[in-house]
């Protein structure tokens, strides 16, 4: 078949075309990265300590201080930005509005209901080794002034089973708590095996998600979770300062609110009586730090419209690709093989101080510490970056 020169001149064009948009689209797969000033400076492989915020997100802050410095705020506003960024946070986790409350950080969601669920001397509460630090401090604190007992279920090579959980769970069990990704390792758990034990039991079932919201697909519903909280300043992109805070209104009433305040009221009565809130409004009690609260509105919407199931299917791929290439590479993986979230860890031999330099040098943020690397791909990273983050690894192994 002949071709003439302007036809072959089209075509070479055309294919030049497909090329440079295959290229972008592999570079951008999500087409978000141009909303993340942090990708121009270095390679950021650090999302599970502190995500960087779009650019949405930055604005929002601006234009919340810019108000605040030019014309009086009103509560009524402000009260509105609460109630819009409950139903965004329902949304993502398959909750309803008057499931989701609003406190301060992630820590403080468990400390809500380990005070508020009642415990007595005798009972106990089971978590295990992968949870995170706030929860050994907490339980044995409690086991110290109330009498309880703290259970650890022991991890297997990097995960933990309802089968390991099932030994420790009795009928005192009153609180099965579990980080629904570990931040050690990134190990996703089963939820719902795990709920469906608590609730044999009588016992509450909460989750840490700090690690999943805004990572991976949550369903409440379908995972059997009772209560769970994160903080908005890692998956979710937003500020320190706000986490939301799911109670699923078949347990509500079981959880005594430890705080009371004006944003408690739901009637007043006279001579200064008051009927309070019983949703999960009733754990906030006073005002929220609101520029945080505007913050975290501006990036729910912008996960919301990049897509939870996109951005998981993306940053899962990178993290299996990461596992892959450090397998190859003789590097013992701290994380499962096939799970499925976005953070990998690896142990490493050399002095930290060596570690951190290897990756500096490189432009690349990781997290090494305590004789470990945890890398945790984003939505704005890609394959050329996890390559060149394995360049590193490789001198390590």
């Amino acid at each position: 078949m002949s071709i003439d020169r302007r036809s072959f001149v089209a075509a070479a064009a055309a294919a030049a075309v497909c090329a440079q948009s295959q290229s972008g689209q592999s570079r951008d797969p999500l087409g978000v990265r141009a909303d993340f000033p942090i990708v121009s400076d270095h390679i950021f492989l650090n999302s599970a300590y502190i995500a960087p915020a779009p650019r949405s997100v930055v604005d929002a802050s601006h234009a919340y201080i810019q108000e605040k410095s030019s014309r009086p705020m009103q509560l009524n506003a402000l009260m509105s930005t609460n109630g819009a960024v409950r139903a965004q946070f329902a949304r993502m986790v398959n909750a309803t509005p008057d499931e989701i409350g609003l406190l301060n950080s992630t820590g403080e969601g468990e400390n809500v209901i380990a005070n508020g669920v009642g415990l007595k001397a005798g009972d106990n509460v089971v978590i295990d080794d992968l949870h995170y630090s706030t929860e050994f401090v907490l339980y044995r604190a409690l086991e110290a002034s109330r009498g309880i007992e703290l259970r650890i279920v022991k991890n297997r090579d990097g995960a933990v089973t309802a089968a390991d959980f099932e030994p420790h769970i009795d009928r005192r069990t009153r609180i099965v708590s579990v980080a629904w990704v570990s931040h050690w390792n990134g190990f996703r758990h089963d939820m719902r095996p795990l709920a469906d034990l608590a609730h044999a039991h009588g016992a509450l079932f909460y989750a840490d998600a700090v690690q999943a919201a805004g990572m991976i697909e949550i369903d409440v519903r379908a995972a059997g979770v009772d209560a769970l909280c994160c903080g908005s300043y890692k998956w979710l992109m937003a500020e320190f300062g706000v986490a939301p805070f799911f109670v699923s209104r078949d347990i509500v009433d079981r959880i005594q609110s430890d705080r009371v305040g004006e944003f408690s009221v739901a009637m007043e009565e006279p001579d200064h009586h008051y009927q309070l809130v019983n949703t999960a409004r009733k754990f906030e009690g006073t005002s929220r730090a609101f520029g945080a609260v505007s913050q975290l509105q501006a990036s729910l919407s912008y996960l919301e419209k990049v897509g939870i199931a996109r951005i998981e299917k993306h940053t899962v791929g990178l993290a299996q690709q990461l596992h892959e290439g450090l397998g190859k590479q003789g590097h013992k993986l701290l994380t499962p093989v096939a799970n499925r979230s976005s953070i990998v860890a690896f142990s490493c031999g050399r002095p930290v101080a060596a570690t951190r330099a290897a990756f500096q040098a490189a432009n690349i943020e990781v997290t090494a510490r305590n004789g470990m690397v945890r890398i945790a791909p984003a939505l704005f990273n890609n394959g050329d970056e996890i390559e060149k983050c394995l360049e590193v690894t490789k001198q390590l192994a």
